[in-house]
């Protein structure tokens, strides 16, 4: 059995964290023996992101499920910043933090199409592997195929698993608890218990 040595860099709004979100993570750890931890990186609320909630209720939310999981880290690295850090920096900056792990990055097919306008891209995928999880009706290696530079590091592009798939959305949730619908079964009932406490997302 390979050893574990193996950090994977989950990044995203978590504009609600939701289920979908740590049953992938858990399914990353339990599909690929060499990783050791999933660090969730939520965006600063810098970023250009209409409705985006503070960085502080983000984070809040992402601890309350992550402390109960010894392979789960969250990070507020982003949010710490005066800016919004490029994917390559925050990759950069947890290199520095796990030196002797390799460090791999989750993102959905959505985002690979789009990963070749990124900030230093050829840097982020020759020396980073991604890890990608279909959406909809997207095909990766249609993707990669399509694209000069993915296609030049195709064997950083490692495709999920068919199981691992996210079936809910933070922007349905969100629409839910504004429409005043229930959305008790689609988050942990930490972040539900804190949604409600804090009145969060009614506006």
């Amino acid at each position: 059995m390979r050893g574990k040595n193996t950090i994977v860099v989950f990044g995203g709004s978590f504009n609600p964290p939701i289920n979908s979100h740590f049953s992938i993570a858990e399914q990353v750890l339990n599909e690929y023996e060499e990783v050791e931890k999933v660090i969730f990186i939520p965006v600063n609320k810098k970023y250009e992101k209409d409705g985006l909630l503070e960085n502080e209720h983000r984070y809040n939310m992402l601890k309350l499920v992550a402390n109960k999981n010894d392979n789960f880290v969250v990070s507020d690295i982003d949010m710490n910043q005066n800016r919004s850090l490029y994917t390559i920096e925050t990759l950069e900056e947890i290199q520095k933090q796990y030196k002797d792990k390799n460090v791999w990055f989750l993102i959905g097919s959505d985002n690979l199409k789009e990963l070749h306008t990124w900030k230093r891209a050829e840097e982020l995928v020759s020396k980073y592997k991604i890890l990608v999880m279909e959406r909809n009706e997207d095909k990766i290696s249609n993707i990669v195929v399509a694209n000069k530079l993915l296609n030049c590091y195709k064997e950083n592009i490692i495709k999920l698993n068919e199981g691992i798939r996210s079936n809910f959305s933070s922007t349905y949730v969100r629409s839910q608890i504004k429409n005043q619908k229930s959305v008790r079964y689609l988050m942990p009932d930490e972040v539900y218990e804190y949604i409600k406490r804090n009145n969060l997302y009614v506006k």
